[in-house]
């Protein structure tokens, strides 16, 4: 089996919108630090200096959002109702969602203007790679969106869904869809400019939006999904368990059988 990495990093030396801070206790810092927190808290005494090179263990320390770098969107992250009832934290999502056959969806080719894809585009691109998403498969949009990661361009330049597109995918039984881009909406800035040409509410976050309606997730901010055949393989992404979280990071891999 070869194992393909689909996951984007944590790095705070790349350019976030969201703070991110990753501060690093050397392991003599650390030493130090465990020998005031014996003390403090149990009351034991061991002085670093018995350490070999007065050394413990680093330990790091970061300040970030739960949909920094690669992560999976809980219903709970669309709203606090649902139409199908309370909607679920990642926590309470269920496993078997998130290791399954997948698929990958060429959306490069969108005019750049026109920053969405709607169903006449995934029907033909579906039909290009002769596939047929089976109920609980996975579905992944290759944006091209991910060459621009640790600049501002990423969260600014990517294709999304329209609404009527994230309802076809959900009609077909699909109930994790991914993006290599930013968000698996437009950018917002497209999304307010044509909200205020049109009055049409419906422009607005339309992907997350029908996560009130039908119980799915996202993954956003995976990378590498050039790589990848159109089919054929499986995806594992499993999300970190954050009690009431609306997202979860994951370490997203292909698995393809050699």
């Amino acid at each position: 089996m070869r194992i393909i990495d689909l996951s984007t990093p944590v790095d705070a030396s790349g350019w976030e919108p969201d703070p991110l801070i990753h501060e690093i206790m050397t392991p003599a810092e650390a030493a130090r630090h465990m020998s005031e927190e014996m003390r403090e808290h149990f009351g034991i005494e061991f002085d670093p200096a018995e350490l070999p090179g007065q050394e413990l263990l680093s330990l790091d320390t970061l300040t970030l959002t739960s949909h920094t770098g690669t992560h999976v969107d809980a219903p709970a992250h669309y709203g606090s109702t649902g139409a199908y009832g309370v909607p679920r934290t990642i926590d309470q999502m269920p496993l078997e969602w998130f290791l399954r056959p997948a698929h990958v969806l060429d959306i490069t080719g969108v005019e750049p203007d026109t920053r969405t894809v709607g169903v006449p585009h995934l029907e033909k691109e579906l039909a290009r790679i002769g596939c047929r998403p089976q109920p609980l498969d996975i579905v992944l949009l290759h944006t091209g969106a991910s060459r621009h990661v640790g600049t501002p361009r990423y969260f600014t330049e990517f294709t999304g869904l329209d609404g009527p597109a994230t309802d076809y995918l959900l009609d077909l039984g699909v109930r994790v869809i991914g993006t290599d881009a930013f968000s698996l909406d437009a950018p917002f800035g497209d999304m307010i400019r044509r909200y205020h040409a049109t009055g049409d509410p419906s422009v607005l976050w339309p992907a997350h939006f029908a996560g009130r309606r039908r119980e799915y997730c996202q993954i956003e901010r995976l990378a590498g999904l050039e790589t990848l055949p159109p089919t054929g393989f499986r995806v594992a992404c499993f999300p970190v368990k954050i009690a009431g979280a609306g997202a979860g990071w994951t370490r997203a891999v292909a698995l393809l059988d050699e």
